[in-house]
C-alpha cells in the first residue's frame, strides 16, 4: 500500500468515525470528534490544507442534520451560538497537537507513548479551553457568567473529554502497533524467502 493510499484510507476511517459517533453526542458510544481531529493531525499532517477543512465541514454537516432532524432550527439550537464557530480553532488545536507529535514520533517505544499522552492531554485541555470557554462567555446560554462559574464548568467537563479522547487515541495506537508489527513480520518473511 502506498503512502498516499494509506492516508486516503485513514481519512475515510476518520470521517466515518466522526460521522457515526457525532450523531449522538451523549450516547452509549461517545463522540470521537476530538480524537478524530488529533489523529487527523498525526496521520494526515501533509494533507492539513484540505483534510482539516473537509473534516470540519463534515462535523458541521452532521450537527446540522442532527439538529434539523429533531425538527429544530440549527441557528436556534442551544449549542449553536456565535461561540459555535470557535470550534474551528478548538479543533485546529487538536489537529496541531497531533501534527506536532507526528514530527517527533520515533516509533513505538515508552518515550513516544509518554510524549503522545502528554501531547493529547495538553491538546484536549487547550481545545476544551477554547470550546467551553467560548460557549460559556459568548453564548447567551449562561445567565450570569463568572470566573468561578467558568472554572467549575471547565474543570467538571475536562475529565470526561480527556477520558473519551484518550480511549479513542489508545485504540488507534493499538491498531497502529498491530499494523506496524504485521508490516515488520511481512518484511521479515519476504527477506527470509529471498535468502
Amino acid at each position: 500500500m502506498t503512502a498516499h493510499s494509506r492516508r486516503a484510507l485513514i481519512l475515510v476511517l476518520l470521517a466515518v468515525l466522526l460521522a457515526a459517533t457525532r450523531v449522538h453526542h451523549f450516547a452509549v458510544v461517545p463522540d470521537a470528534s476530538w480524537a478524530v481531529f488529533f489523529l487527523g493531525g498525526f496521520y494526515l499532517r501533509d494533507w492539513t490544507r484540505w483534510a482539516f477543512p473537509a473534516l470540519m465541514a463534515l462535523a458541521v454537516l452532521v450537527d446540522l442534520l442532527v439538529v434539523t432532524a429533531q425538527g429544530l432550527s440549527f441557528w436556534q439550537h442551544y449549542c449553536v451560538s456565535p461561540a459555535y464557530w470557535c470550534l474551528i480553532p478548538a479543533h485546529l488545536v487538536l489537529w496541531s497537537g497531533g501534527a506536532w507529535l507526528q514530527r517527533r514520533y520515533r516509533g513505538i517505544e515508552p518515550r513516544s507513548l509518554a510524549l503522545a499522552a502528554a501531547t493529547l492531554v495538553a491538546s484536549v485541555a487547550a481545545c476544551h479551553l477554547i470550546a467551553q470557554g467560548s460557549f460559556y462567555w459568548i453564548s447567551a446560554s449562561v445567565a450570569d457568567p463568572s470566573l468561578a462559574g467558568w472554572w467549575k464548568n471547565y474543570s467538571d467537563w475536562l475529565p470526561a473529554y480527556l477520558g473519551v479522547s484518550g480511549l479513542y487515541v489508545a485504540l488507534a495506537a493499538a491498531f497502529h502497533a498491530a499494523a506496524a508489527q504485521v508490516t515488520r513480520l511481512g518484511a521479515a518473511s519476504t527477506d527470509a524467502t529471498r535468502h
